[in-house]
């Protein structure tokens, strides 16, 4: 009789003590979501954050104080293992932890590496693919990917422009509150911007937004990934070409024209020369017009 007694009590302890557990991890999930917005990280960043945390969390299943190092890099190894995680997924998940740990509970933790993510060259569309995937849709829709690739910008940048940030005497625009909080420049051909004034004058629905959804509210980025996808898949393009990849074949464009990469970077809203320095290795007219040495012999 002691012994099921015994048995019953360690049940609810146990029980309890995971339930204690879970409430740390809440409260500490609020701290860390507290100071994201503080630190004015983008809400795409909280809500990867959040996740990696609470799946952190509650995988390990133990309290936030007894947390080391070695949890972090077993979290990690199961997402390559068990969950086939790719190194670039691995890496964000090492960031949104040690933010966790060091940021927002002021532990000590030791460097941990990941493997490293692999350097792939952009995929780009080419002119005429451009101009076939822009005849598969309607007028809003051309548009919208027109200026997404005329102006090389992010598609969570063009869901929320407003025909407020155009200066269409000029032909540039403005991204407010982009990437890191930043404003931007963006430019685009005067054609496109005499065509954008005619759709706002004509367009049915009142918004304060440039393409806004049927209601008139902010259309989602979903949306436009849907409209580029069912084009591409009409203009029979084997490519995969995405809203972001559209923005690599505008600074390819770019580069191959002989523009400087430091403008392409200021133009892109990039805070990282390297990072634009990729789209040099994919320049192909550049390379093409490259003589060979062995051709000066020849003659």
């Amino acid at each position: 009789m002691c012994e099921v007694f015994d048995k019953y009590i360690n049940f609810f302890a146990q029980k309890q003590e995971k339930e204690a557990i879970f409430i740390e991890s809440d409260q500490v999930l609020q701290l860390l979501t507290t100071e994201l917005q503080l630190r004015g990280f983008s809400p795409n960043t909280q809500r990867n954050y959040f996740a990696i945390n609470s799946d952190f969390l509650t995988h390990i299943n133990k309290p936030i104080e007894e947390i080391d190092t070695n949890d972090v890099k077993i979290y990690l190894s199961h997402l390559l293992t068990t969950k086939q995680a790719s190194p670039s997924t691995v890496a964000l998940a090492r960031s949104a932890i040690l933010f966790l740990l060091k940021e927002v509970m002021e532990k000590s933790v030791k460097s941990i590496k990941t493997p490293k993510i692999p350097r792939k060259l952009p995929v780009i569309a080419n002119r005429d693919e451009l101009q076939s995937i822009f005849d598969q849709v309607n007028h809003k829709s051309r548009l919208l990917l027109q200026l997404i690739y005329a102006a090389g910008l992010r598609v969570s940048e063009v869901v929320s422009l407003k025909a407020t940030d155009f200066e269409f005497n000029e032909n540039h625009g403005w991204v407010r509150d982009g990437k890191g909080g930043k404003d931007r420049m963006f430019i685009y051909p005067e054609s496109l911007g005499k065509e954008l004034q005619r759709y706002l004058r004509k367009r049915s629905v009142e918004s304060i937004y440039l393409f806004p959804g049927r209601d008139g509210t902010q259309m989602t980025t979903r949306n436009i990934q849907q409209i580029l996808k069912k084009a591409v898949e009409k203009a029979a393009i084997s490519k995969g070409i995405t809203p972001h990849k559209l923005r690599h074949s505008f600074a390819t464009h770019l580069l191959e024209a002989g523009n400087d990469v430091r403008i392409i970077q200021e133009l892109l809203g990039h805070s990282n020369l390297q990072t634009t320095q990729i789209y040099t290795h994919v320049a192909k007219e550049q390379l093409k017009s490259v003589k060979s040495p062995l051709e000066k012999e020849e003659k």
